[in-house]
């Protein structure tokens, strides 16, 4: 059965997945960030936590759409989730992986845009640093594998791209909603 909406929202670290996200929900309230379900430690805000038992038990299930490891940790995309998610709204995914996109869009029917954010490495340094992250070295290695992935996949086709070091979050959701409302084939009431 394919689902409504959904957003992906793809970029490196501190491109603004978090604050466009924000900004679509204020505009919205249907939109809603997709809490990935991450074994490991450190930040627990927006993520579901969970156990090396139900990351198994998912696996055994064949309800992983996605999982990839960075920073010590385990992040999963599962359908179960994504279920909960479409039945209340739209949700927003957040990726730094073009497999991740790939495997979202052709493993679990909906109908998705795909959105590039994109923001120089030093905008991504300076956004880090304000935002007190502890691995900015991280985060800016994760910057770098991000601009290769794109290299590496020049063929990924985006609805849409969006410039955040020079296009406000604001800016940014309205792009996307109208997008959405477009591709629906309906104006918003």
């Amino acid at each position: 059965m394919k689902q409504g909406q959904g957003v992906i929202l793809y970029g490196p670290p501190a491109a603004g997945k978090d604050t466009v996200t924000r900004a679509l929900a204020d505009l919205d309230a249907r939109f809603g960030q997709f809490a990935r379900l991450k074994v490991g430690s450190g930040k627990s805000a927006g993520y579901r936590m969970g156990t090396a038992e139900q990351l198994l038990a998912l696996e055994a299930a064949g309800d992983i759409v996605y999982a990839n490891s960075r920073y010590g940790n385990t992040y999963v995309i599962d359908r179960p989730g994504l279920d909960a998610a479409f039945e209340a709204g739209v949700p927003v995914v957040h990726l730094g992986q073009v497999d991740g996109v790939r495997a979202l869009v052709d493993g679990y029917t909906a109908d998705w845009t795909v959105v590039l954010l994109w923001c120089p490495q030093n905008v991504t340094a300076l956004r880090s640093e304000s935002r007190g992250d502890s691995d900015i070295a991280a985060r800016l290695a994760a910057w770098a594998a991000t601009r290769e992935d794109l290299d590496t996949h020049p063929e990924m086709v985006w609805d849409l791209k969006v410039d955040t070091a020079a296009t406000s979050p604001q800016e940014a959701a309205r792009l996307i909603d109208q997008l959405l409302v477009q591709r629906a084939g309906t104006a918003r009431a």
